[in-house]
């Protein structure tokens, strides 16, 4: 949980008719962090951060910025701006009206809007730009003019929905850096929409992770990849094994469950945690699976054969079939020493690290934080 809130969301819900968007979501965000909101398409997300911005009314709940009571105030009361997936950029004005255009309202003398349309400028890596016509912008540079636009208010809060969608591999990956970077400089609490996960992991504090209109879990990039509580949350981030196994112990917050091919696996209860008739789910990671050479040995191995492989330059995809098991086991392997190579069919060894499973929930009614 935060030090200090920024935004603070208790049970908040937004129906459309009978279809529930939101669905007593319970949320803090604290004050200068980054966090995202994570899920597919129709969880919620964009409509949380809607109504966070005052564009959507929730059905029922609060939402308080800064401990400012704001579930009915207007849009343009609050202190928050936002930076759409298509950047609304107006094409009839050059970059500097473009980002002054809020200031307006304002009425500052023009000495003063002129400084802060430089700064806000300058805080993008526009500087000099701002005769540039909104039409001679590359994609970068509309995103860029989109967040300065926002920043020039000095809202407390910034909100991004979806904003580096539009733009190709390389540069978004190049966007994200200087938007972390960004936020660093300012200070100010961000909160980005999107449904790309490597994308939440890389710029966040924290992740939201929803499905169907609720929160399933709040926590670190590391936490929510490495523990995911549920099986949604884990499938979602990433590739995951899924094994199915037998509880046959607990003790005060562990329990041991075993597993056909893997054996016996000791395994941190998580919080809430309950199994069904006996039965659990495991997962592991696919990096934490890793190929064995020649005499190499390790202290936990399994014999599979190669079903299929994917070449991803540095990396190649293999699915291993493993007698007992009822699904292939995904893994992904660096090609120095010629994974690449493996022709299909072949028998190998795997090493395996029995910390790596995590121990998952089939429960996806979502998390109050």
């Amino acid at each position: 949980m935060p030090d200090r809130p920024m935004i603070s969301i208790e049970n908040v819900s937004r129906y459309y008719g009978t279809y529930r968007a939101l669905d007593d979501v319970s949320l803090e965000i604290g004050a200068g962090e980054f966090f995202s909101l994570l899920g597919p398409s129709g969880c919620g997300k964009t409509t949380l951060l809607r109504s966070i911005a005052g564009f959507d009314v929730p059905t029922a709940g609060e939402i308080r910025i800064d401990g400012t009571p704001c579930t009915l105030l207007p849009a343009n009361r609050r202190p928050t701006n936002m930076v759409f997936q298509n950047y609304a950029i107006f094409p009839h004005l050059d970059v500097g009206e473009n980002v002054a255009y809020g200031l307006k309202r304002l009425k500052l003398d023009a000495a003063e809007e002129r400084r802060r349309v430089s700064d806000a400028l300058d805080q993008v890596r526009l500087t000099g730009l701002d005769k540039r016509k909104a039409n001679e912008l590359s994609g970068g540079q509309r995103q860029r003019v989109a967040l300065a636009r926002a920043l020039v208010m000095r809202p407390k809060v910034l909100l991004l929905d979806e904003p580096l969608s539009a733009l190709d591999k390389k540069l978004r990956e190049q966007m994200q850096v200087e938007l972390r970077s960004l936020q660093k400089a300012v200070g100010i609490t961000f909160i980005l929409v999107t449904h790309d996960q490597y994308e939440a992991l890389a710029l966040s504090d924290r992740i939201a992770v929803m499905f169907g209109g609720r929160i399933a879990q709040v926590a670190t990039p590391k936490e929510i990849y490495q523990r995911p509580r549920t099986r949604m949350v884990a499938d979602f981030l990433g590739g995951m094994n899924f094994l199915q196994a037998r509880l046959t112990s607990e003790r005060s917050g562990s329990v041991s469950v075993e597993t056909a091919r893997f054996g016996t696996i000791n395994l941190e209860r998580p919080k809430g945690f309950a199994p069904t008739n006996g039965h659990v789910t495991v997962g592991i990671r696919p990096e934490r699976l890793r190929l064995l050479w020649d005499d190499e040995r390790a202290p936990h191995e399994l014999v599979g054969r190669v079903e299929n492989r994917a070449y991803f330059g540095e990396v190649t995809h293999l699915t291993i079939g493993v007698d007992g098991l009822e699904q292939p086991l995904s893994m992904v392997e660096t090609n120095d020493y010629g994974a690449d190579d493996l022709p299909l069919g072949a028998e190998i060894r795997l090493a395996y690290d029995p910390d790596a499973f995590v121990l998952l929930s089939e429960d996806e009614r979502g998390a109050r934080m």
